[in-house]
C-alpha cells in the first residue's frame, strides 16, 4: 500500500465513519474543529501512554494523561499561545472539550495538573517517539527524493548560560604564587612533549565513527546566544535555541533535532542523517552553503545518497564567481540547480510551524521541556501536510 493510499484510508474514515458520528453528538464541527480530530485520530496519543498507574497507594486518582495530551495537541492546532489561556478555552468551548475527552468544565484540570503532565511528557519524550513511530509506519516501503535539510532560531526565554559556566562552579581563588607555579608547570609539560601541541580533532571528523546516541549526548543543549546570517546579508542574533529539521518531498517533516542556538548547523547534520536514515530510504540530501564540508559529502554518498551542497562563497570566491558567470553566459541550468530548487520545502516547513502551530509561543524553560513543546508543533505539522497528499 502506498504512502497516499495510507492516508486517504484515514481520511475517509475521518469524513465518511468519524465525522458523522460526532455531528449527531456536537453537530456541525467548524474547519478547524475537522483539523484537530484528523490529528488525533492519525496520531491517537492513548496508545502510547501507560494505562495504569504503578505504585500507588491511596490518595486522589491521577487525571487522564490521554485527555491531557489531547488538549496539548489542540494548543497547537488553534496556535493558543499558554496553557492557562488553553484552559480556559478548554472551560468555555463544549466542542473542545469533548473532543478532548472531558464531559464538563468540572472535569478540566487544575494549571499545576497541566504543568506537571506536560514535565512528564518531556521526560518520557512523547512528541518525539509519536512522530518516529508515524513517519515509519507512513513511509514503510516508500522512496523519498530529496531530504532537505536547515535550522532555524528559536527564542527560548530564560537566561542563556555562560561559557565560563559550562562544566560548573567557578573553582575557589588560589594564592598568586600557587597559579603562577601551576602555569611554569603546564609551560614546562606543553614544551618537553609535542603530543600536546597537536590539534585536538573537529566534531565533524570524529562523527562518522560515533554512535547516534553518542553524537546526540556530545551536542550541547545549553540556552546560549546565536547568529545567523539570512538570505539578505544581515546578521540576526537571538538568545535560545535551534530546530535542526529534516524534510521530505511536500514539506514532510522526518527527523528534527534541538541544539543550543550557538552550535554551527553543520555540527549536526551527520546525527541528523543517521536519524533520517533509520526511518526512511532517500536518495539526495540538499543543503545549503552552511553545510560545505568535505566529511558532509563523504556522509552522503557512505550512505548511498547523492548530496547536493550549495558552494560557500568563502571558499574559493573567485572560482566560484568565475564558473557562475560562465554557466550565466552558456544559459545552462545544471541538473544539480533544479533539484536544489527542492530545499525550499524546508523553509516552508518553518515558517508554517512558526506561523500556524505555536514555534514561536515558547513559553517553557529547560531543555526537554522546549524540545517537547517545539515537537507537538512538528506532529501536528506533519499530519497536516500528510493529509494534504489527499486533500
Amino acid at each position: 500500500m502506498s504512502l497516499v493510499q495510507k492516508i486517504r484510508g484515514a481520511y475517509i474514515h475521518c469524513q465518511q465513519e468519524l465525522f458523522s458520528w460526532l455531528e449527531t453528538r456536537l453537530g456541525a464541527l467548524p474547519k478547524q474543529y475537522e483539523k484537530l480530530v484528523r490529528v488525533l485520530e492519525m496520531v491517537r496519543v492513548e496508545d502510547y501512554l501507560p494505562q495504569k498507574t504503578v505504585g500507588r497507594v491511596g490518595g486522589r486518582p491521577p487525571s487522564n494523561r490521554a485527555n491531557l495530551a489531547r488538549a496539548f495537541l489542540a494548543k497547537m492546532v488553534f496556535n493558543i499561545q499558554t496553557t492557562v489561556s488553553l484552559r480556559e478555552r478548554l472551560l468555555s468551548d463544549e466542542i473542545l472539550r469533548s473532543l478532548c475527552g472531558w464531559g464538563s468544565d468540572l472535569e478540566v484540570p487544575s494549571e499545576s495538573t497541566f504543568s506537571r503532565a506536560f514535565a512528564e511528557f518531556a521526560k518520557m519524550q512523547l512528541p518525539s517517539r509519536i512522530h518516529e513511530s508515524l513517519i515509519q509506519e507512513s513511509y514503510a516501503g516508500e522512496l523519498v527524493g530529496h531530504i532537505s535539510r536547515d535550522s532555524t532560531a528559536i527564542e527560548g526565554r530564560e537566561k542563556p548560560v555562560p561559557k565560563s559556566s559550562s562544566k560548573g562552579q567557578k573553582p575557589a581563588s588560589k594564592a598568586p604564587e600557587s597559579i603562577l607555579e601551576e602555569v611554569r608547570t603546564i609551560l614546562k609539560e606543553v614544551k618537553t612533549d609535542p603530543e600536546e601541541c597537536a590539534k585536538a580533532p573537529r566534531r565533524l571528523e570524529l562523527q562518522p565513527t560515533m554512535e547516534l546516541e553518542d553524537m546526540l549526548e556530545d551536542l550541547p543543549q545549553d540556552c546560549k546566544v546565536g547568529c545567523k546570517r539570512n538570505a539578505q546579508g544581515h546578521t540576526n542574533r537571538w538568545t535560545g535555541f535551534k530546530l535542526h529539521m529534516d524534510t521530505a518531498d511536500h514539506g514532510i517533516p522526518i527527523s528534527c533535532i534541538v541544539t543550543s542556538a550557538s552550535l554551527h548547523d553543520s555540527q549536526v547534520a551527520i546525527p541528523l542523517s543517521r536519524m533520517t536514515q533509520q526511518r526512511v530510504t532517500s536518495l539526495y540530501d540538499l543543503m545549503d552553503s552552511a553545510y560545505d564540508a568535505k566529511e558532509l559529502y563523504e556522509e552522503s554518498r557512505a550512505s548511498g545518497h547523492v548530496p547536493i551542497i550549495d558552494k560557500n562563497p568563502r571558499k574559493k570566491k573567485a572560482e566560484h564567481q568565475r564558473e557562475q558567470t560562465a554557466q550565466r553566459h552558456a544559459g545552462l541550468v545544471l541538473p544539480e540547480r533544479l533539484r536544489y530548487r527542492e530545499r525550499s520545502t524546508v523553509e516552508r516547513a518553518f515558517g508554517r510551524l512558526k506561523d500556524e502551530f505555536g514555534a514561536r509561543n515558547l513559553r517553557v524553560r529547560g531543555y526537554e521541556k522546549v524540545t517537547c513543546h517545539l515537537m507537538f508543533g512538528v506532529l501536528v505539522l506533519t499530519v497536516d501536510q500528510l493529509l494534504k497528499l489527499v486533500q
